[in-house]
């Protein structure tokens, strides 16, 4: 199955838990998708609001691809009056075992 599960679906307890925590947990859970494709591995990942040059991916080991990166607080001014923030923040990274035949290069 494609469905990715989301322990936090459904719960209203996460509204108790700290702002900059929930940002922080959201956004560390990058949805990716993978397929694969008789000619390469195809990765397609939500980064809202990142730049490519804020995302870093690289091999590890040999046949780990990582997928990295971190979005900054917005900055905030004194007089601003803010009336919702569901966009996340922080480091994310995500790491996926590519099989032994895939050609990392």
């Amino acid at each position: 199955s494609l469905d990715i599960w989301d322990p936090f679906e459904g719960f209203s307890a996460v509204a108790s838990v700290p702002p900059s925590a929930r940002e922080t947990t959201a956004f560390a859970t990058a949805r990716i998708d993978w397929k694969e494709t008789p000619e390469a591995h195809i990765f397609k990942a939500d980064l809202p609001g990142l730049k490519k040059e804020e995302v870093k991916v690289e091999v590890e080991d040999g046949n780990v691809l990582q997928i990295s990166g971190e979005r900054s607080k917005e900055h905030e001014e004194k007089n601003d009056k803010w009336h919702r923030v569901e966009r996340s923040c922080g480091k994310f990274m995500r790491r996926f075992r590519l099989p032994e035949n895939a050609k990392v290069d």
